[in-house]
């Protein structure tokens, strides 16, 4: 199992063009391209950019709600009788 010869290369370029047509495989392959641009450019970016404390950016600070003193308790429920409902 070694690597791909270029008859085996050619064979798939092929199949590729029976598949797609030879008009589209231009069009497919820029994009694929564009795409690949892009990715990379932005993975550059995220690579230069320093980590940001969150202070220093745009976004208004995320604030805690607090706690309220009895929470975890849920109020006791109080059975309703049928004699009351119907007075």
């Amino acid at each position: 199992m070694g690597a791909m010869s270029p008859a085996h290369w050619l064979i798939v370029v092929l199949v590729f063009a029976l598949f797609f047509g030879a008009k589209r495989l231009p069009d497919a392959a820029r994009s694929l391209g564009r795409s690949m641009r892009i990715f990379k450019t932005e993975v550059q970016e995220m690579h230069d950019k320093p980590d940001s404390d969150p202070a220093d950016s745009g976004d208004p600070p995320v604030r805690e709600l607090p706690s309220p003193d009895n929470a975890g308790r849920v109020a006791e429920a109080k059975p309703i009788l049928r004699d009351s409902l119907r007075a």
